[in-house]
Order: structure tokens, then sequence, then C-alpha cells
């Protein structure tokens, strides 16, 4: 089931659209061998992939998988790869703004529904979680953005892309001190320092310029 979002006035023609493609959505879906590769190694496997072609039913990936994510988790899956595939559509195909965040938009609903049947010990919730704050960042919820961010930390606290988001998110808005918080709290809990790093001294030249 889809979520429905508040979305404000200038974003409401592009919720009328996502609606609309939510009702053909799942429908109109057809598997695009060319979104394989963009894809995590476990969707080629999932429900509806595995019609794709043959060598997306092999019985040894499909319990390797299983066995990884949790039976079911991973019977649900397929809507987080389909939210996936809209995201890429969205953001390197889609060239009206309009029509992007409409795209967007519908996509976290079916990252939310997989979150919905998400067990509580789901290994790729801090995924999901951060994939869905930075989509909602895109379409200009960041309120609700952050919360799904923190929610991943929560989940994982050495998971670095959420404090990378939060802090591309702040410093968006000029708030460059919080946005150096975000990426100080993240080395502190033991994340991949690196891409954290880097944006620490992309905020020194920032800072220097004001």
């Amino acid at each position: 089931m889809m979520r429905m979002f508040h979305i404000d006035p200038p974003r409401a023609r592009a919720l009328v659209l996502a609606l609309l493609f939510a009702t053909e959505a799942g429908a109109q879906w057809r598997y695009d061998p060319k979104q394989i590769p963009l894809l995590p190694p476990y969707c080629k496997y999932a429900q509806g992939y595995r019609e794709g072609a043959p060598e997306n039913r092999d019985p040894a990936q499909i319990e390797k998988w299983t066995s990884i994510l949790g039976n079911q988790n991973f019977f649900h899956l397929h809507h987080y790869c389909w939210a996936l595939e809209t995201i890429n559509r969205a953001l390197y195909s889609e060239t009206d703004k309009f029509q992007r965040d409409s795209k967007l938009c519908y996509s976290v609903g079916d990252i939310d529904y997989v979150l919905d049947r998400a067990t509580p010990d789901f290994v790729l919730l801090p995924e999901l979680l951060s994939k869905k704050g930075e989509v909602l960042i895109r379409i200009g919820k960041g309120p609700e953005g952050t919360t799904a961010l923190r929610r991943a930390i929560e989940k994982k606290p050495d998971y670095w892309p959420p404090y990378a988001t939060l802090s591309d998110y702040f410093k968006s808005l000029g708030q460059i001190e919080i946005a150096r918080g975000e990426l100080e709290k993240g080395i502190a809990a033991g994340a991949d320092a690196k891409p954290l790093e880097r944006r620490l001294q992309e905020l020194s030249k920032t800072k220097a310029k004001k």
C-alpha cells in the first residue's frame, strides 16, 4: 500500500502525478536487463526479476539471499529494487523536474512497503532508511528526511551514508557547523572515515570563503 505524503502547494502537481504513476507502476513494471548492473546483486534473484532471465532463477543464489536476508524480508524486497529502478530513472533519465519529483515521491512508497514488512533485525534497514531520507530531502521534505536518516543511524551507528547525507543537507541550508558536527559524529562512531573526512575538508574550504 502506498503511503500518502503532505506536499506543499508548489509540489501539489508532482503528488498528483505520483499518485497516477502509483496506480499503474506495478502493472506496467517490466524486467529491464539494462537495470540489473545498476542494482544490488540480490535484486536479480528477487520476485519478479526471477522471471526475467533463466540465470535469475538459480536455486543456490535464491537460497543464499533468503538465508542472508531472511525469508520474510527477501519475499518483499523486490519493492526496494523497484524503488531503486525508479530513483535511477528519475535522477539519470528524467530531465523534467515535475516528472522527476513525481517518480521520486513514488519510490518512497515502495521503500515504505518493505520497511513496513521487514523484521526488526533486517540487515538492510539502515540502507533502506538512508535511501528514504535521501529521497525525501531531494523532494523538499527535509525534516522527514532527517528523521529517516537518524533512524538509520540508530540501527547502525557505524554506517556512514546517513551522516554524509545529513551533512550535505545542512550544508545546503548554510548551517556549516551543524553539517560539520554530523560528520564528526559519524567518525566518532566508527563509520568509514574517508567519505566523511573528504566532506570535512570541503566544509573547511566553504567556511573559509565566508
